[in-house]
């Protein structure tokens, strides 16, 4: 059955084993406490006490001169130690030892308790007397020997504790000091930088053409062109202050385009538009985020699955992703992945595209409507019309069109892969497009461009695009925006909106392309609905432009971490075209002045050269057969009625 706990019995239980013998704290205590005034002398080890009476019965066996007989040394309340009673002390100790046996006892839990042992021989208390007859009582009297041991050995403990202190006070002072040098370093440091920013001076022309001829046999020096942009850029920030007397502006600017094209390995003619365009430390940081390539981005497919099982389906797979933002429902950003995105069962089977998160902004600027008869001008390779096919579930009609047929080879595919169903493939150039098909309800068109958007794909935009290119590109732009806002329906119930965007950020192919067609035709804008993003500009140089394109949006690289894209979006309110009068455009001209007849009108150069090349095919074309044409509509009239 076992013992029954009486809880009335319960025995008292002092400190454990473990913890009688813990004295960590009382040493630590120790340090902080103050000194005891010393009542007594210290007390003496066991081995102390050893010696003590090994010195004493040395003394006490010593023979004395003179035939004496040899006499102990005796201390007040102890024996004589001689040779008649050291048998009467070894005596003693066995009864002492016996003694303390008898008083071990042992406590309820097991442990020994230790009681103080006392002496009790015929009644009488004395003092306990070790193995070798020493006291050891605390009044006990030392050798004058042992006296100046324990003395000076007092002496060194408090000498050590002094020199610790002084040795952390040292520290202590090394430490400041170590603390208050580095303070002076990083001040100097500090001043030796602003002297040096404040001493940045142009080079001459004898070392810039000593670096010309190095530069041939040997790579620039990549660092000393870098330091010299930096204190370049801070001198035009402050440049009254901080200037060079006798140095110009255009001198800095010339200079700071020479290294950026040097560092950043751009063409002069593109350095110079991104200048115009940019302040001098947002172009640094544009020219800087270029070098870093877009974050890998994905739409989620939701005509057959949604976001959340999408990234659990991946995330099993070993891929790191995140939403891309609260502004799109669909898009997912990829950091890191053990497997190719462009390769998984999950795409095999269409349940995503890959897509840059720039290209989702026009599209959500369109926001298309169901059941809608939708135009994408130019598709390739079908991200933006799949994308369209998806919010608008599938319903209406999509005409999806690109003058590349090679092209439209990779907007098959994605269609057919995608499971979009409501979409019609066309080869036809966009520019005259309104006689093949029109009265759509909503337009997209992604014009083509020059590309400085997308300068972290495509590096080669850096050095072989030049003035041309972008007037070329202007050209084709202002024809198609044209085409587009006429193939739309203005009597449209849900509709009638047009989207233009590039991936460039020139202001040739946006702004003016812009301006040109509110110009041209009965549209206006309207904000494009979208949260992030900079205003367009309104005045460029001495170009001036319609005050509403502060609705247009421009997105950067620098800013918002996306490919630069430019987005405006059209209302068109009339299917009518204006008709320019000739005598109109003549007094507009006699009342504004020069300079800002030149940002309202196109170029004289590109007019000039268009009007020269339809004379001349006008001067071609033979007269005899214009008459022999008139004369056979003569003939066929007669027949007709």
């Amino acid at each position: 059955m076992g013992r029954k706990l009486d809880p009335t019995r319960k025995e008292k239980r002092g400190p454990g084993r473990k913890a009688r013998k813990q004295r960590g704290a009382e040493v630590e205590l120790a340090r902080f406490l103050p000194p005891e005034p010393e009542t007594g002398k210290k007390k003496l080890s066991s081995h102390g006490r050893k010696r003590a009476a090994k010195r004493r019965l040395g003394a006490g066996s010593r023979p004395l001169g003179g035939g004496q007989e040899p006499v102990g040394q005796t201390t007040p309340g102890q024996p004589a130690v001689s040779a008649g009673n050291f048998k009467q002390l070894a005596l003693g100790k066995t009864k002492q030892i016996l003694s303390k046996r008898n008083k071990v006892e042992f406590s309820s839990d097991g442990e020994v308790e230790e009681e103080s042992w006392e002496m009790e021989e015929d009644g009488s208390s004395e003092e306990m007397v070790d193995d070798y007859g020493a006291s050891s009582s605390e009044e006990e009297e030392l050798l004058p020997i042992e006296q100046a041991a324990l003395k000076q050995k007092s002496e060194s403990e408090e000498d050590s504790e002094e020199e610790e202190e002084e040795e952390e006070e040292e520290v202590g002072e090394e430490a400041n000091r170590q603390k208050t040098g580095q303070k002076e370093e990083q001040s100097l440091d500090l001043q030796l930088n602003l002297d040096v920013d404040e001493q940045f001076k142009l080079p001459t022309n004898e070392q810039m053409e000593r670096e010309d001829i190095l530069s041939i046999s040997e790579p620039p020096d990549l660092q000393l062109i870098h330091q010299r942009i930096k204190g370049n850029v801070e001198v035009l920030q402050d440049f009254v202050l901080r200037r060079e007397e006798g140095r110009t502006r255009q001198e800095y600017l010339a200079l700071l385009r020479r290294d950026t094209a040097a560092y950043y390995s751009y063409s002069d003619f593109l350095l110079t538009k991104l200048m115009d365009i940019f302040p001098l430390p947002e172009l640094i940081n544009f020219l800087e985020a270029n070098e870093v390539p877009r974050p890998v981005t994905i739409r989620t497919n939701t005509l057959k699955t949604r976001r959340r099982d999408l990234a659990q389906a991946l995330i099993n797979r070993g891929v790191n992703l995140d939403p891309l933002g609260k502004w799109s429902k669909t898009g997912l950003v990829i950091y890191d992945s053990s497997v190719p995105i462009g390769a998984t069962p999950e795409y095999l089977a269409g349940h995503y595209m890959l897509q840059g998160a720039s290209s989702l902004l026009p599209v959500m600027a369109l926001a298309p409507q169901e059941n809608e008869r939708i135009l994408d001008m130019c598709c390739a390779p079908g991200g933006k019309t799949s994308y369209i096919a998806q919010l608008m579930k599938n319903t209406g009609m999509i005409l999806a069109n690109d003058s590349n047929s090679e092209r439209l080879r990779s907007v098959v595919g994605n269609l057919h892969r995608l499971g979009v169903t409501n979409t019609v493939i066309s080869n036809c150039d966009g520019r005259h497009f309104p006689k093949v098909l029109g009265g759509f309800d909503r337009v997209l068109l992604d014009a083509p461009c020059s590309g400085t958007g997308i300068i972290s794909k495509d590096p080669s935009v850096k050095t072989n695009k030049d003035e041309k290119d972008i007037l070329h590109c202007a050209h084709l732009q202002k024809e198609l925006l044209l085409s587009a806002i006429d193939s739309v329906n203005a009597a449209s119930e849900t509709g009638g909106y047009i989207v233009y965007c590039t991936c460039s950020i020139m202001v040739e192919e946006n702004e003016w392309v812009v301006d040109y067609a509110l110009k041209k035709r009965n549209v206006r804008l309207v904000p494009t609905g979208l949260d992030f993003g900079k205003e367009g500009f309104t005045r460029f140089k001495e170009r001036r432009f319609h005050p509403s394109l502060k609705s247009t949006q421009r997105v950067y690289p620098h800013t918002h971490n996306m490919d630069g894209f430019f987005i405006a979006k059209f209302k068109k309110f009339s299917n009518a075209i204006p008709q320019a009068q000739k005598d109109e455009e003549a007094a507009v001209e006699a009342a504004v002045p020069s300079p800002v007849l030149a940002t309202v009108t196109e170029p004289q150069p590109k007019k000039k050269k268009l009007e020269g090349s339809t004379a001349d095919k006008e001067q071609k074309q033979p007269q005899p057969a214009l008459k022999k044409r008139h004369s056979l509509k003569a003939q066929r009239r007669p027949l007709r009625a």
